[in-house]
């Protein structure tokens, strides 16, 4: 699972070959949530809540470059990175 940005400690990851909905990871310290990149909301998984708000504003401002590599990922090419 490549990495595609990091910030505040928080490692983002988008899956390769993973199900639907378009989604990321994103892990800090031993929490890891996954993150749907359409409707920008948690599927599962914990962080703290602070954390948890600074991944969601960063998914808003690069969701559709998020859906592009998405897309990429798709089709068996490597996803861009993406800014902090």
């Amino acid at each position: 699972m490549p990495e595609i940005s990091r910030f505040y400690g928080i490692r983002i990851f988008m899956p390769v070959n993973d199900h639907e909905p378009p989604h990321i990871h994103a892990r800090h310290g031993d929490d890891e949530a996954r993150i749907d990149i359409e409707h920008i909301s948690l599927i599962d998984g914990k962080m703290p809540k602070r954390l948890l708000r600074k991944v969601l504003e960063w998914t808003t401002l690069h969701q559709s470059e998020l859906l592009s590599n998405w897309r990429l990922i798709r089709e068996d090419k490597k996803p861009n990175q993406v800014d902090p």
